[in-house]
């Protein structure tokens, strides 16, 4: 199995890359977030998740291991293949798709082309309670690390579910300070801010 392909962006088509890797060009499909990081003739390292069926081996790539996380974690859900799992990539970031899903954010995940209201609602019913221990792997730029730092809101959720509260409560409320916080809010606000959401700072109920 491939896990990581290194090499020269070759061209890039639509919705993929040809990555040559020592003379070999790979055809690997992106996502928006990914590709608009890449430039013909330039070095890319790219997250791979390959996909084996009778008739063809297809190769995804990531430019962090946790949009491939992300990209695994959607296609749990019935209906949801690889193409489906790129369109909400392309749509969402992982911190957007995060928030969508701690918040059940049915509408915002229903923006991905090719996601309908039911699908949508399955995708938002389904990973609500998966979405914190996404969210508390933070996000990078570039190929994370297996003990990456965690971001502002990944900490943030840390920090409340130290203090009590459960996971999915924890990530909810930090979900809703950052999208009415703005991006790049401290983590001491946000966990100022969500606690007072959460009723002044007292011990979750459950």
């Amino acid at each position: 199995m491939i896990g990581k392909l290194t090499g020269t962006v070759d061209s890039i088509i639509d919705d993929a890359v040809i990555l040559d890797v020592a003379g070999v060009g790979y055809l690997v499909q992106c996502p928006a977030s990914t590709l608009s990081r890449l430039a013909v003739g330039a070095h890319a390292a790219l997250m791979i998740e390959m996909k084996v069926s009778d008739d063809a081996i297809k190769l995804y790539g990531f430019a962090s291991a946790e949009e491939r996380e992300w990209f695994r974690l959607l296609q749990t859900v019935q209906n949801v293949g690889g193409k489906v799992a790129l369109a909400v990539l392309s749509t969402l970031s992982p911190r957007d798709l995060g928030r969508a899903l701690a918040l059940g954010d049915k509408a915002m995940i229903g923006r991905a082309p090719g996601v309908g209201p039911k699908l949508a609602l399955r995708i938002a019913t389904e990973l609500k309670d998966k979405a914190p221990s996404m969210m508390l792997r933070g996000e990078e730029d570039g190929i994370a690390l297996a003990h990456a730092p965690h971001g502002p809101e990944g900490d943030a959720v840390s920090a409340l579910v130290h203090l009590g509260y459960s996971d999915a409560r924890a990530a909810e409320a930090v979900a809703r300070a950052a999208q009415a916080l703005g991006e790049h809010t401290e983590t001491s606000v946000l966990i100022r801010e969500s606690l007072r959401s959460l009723g002044s700072g007292s011990m979750a109920r459950g």
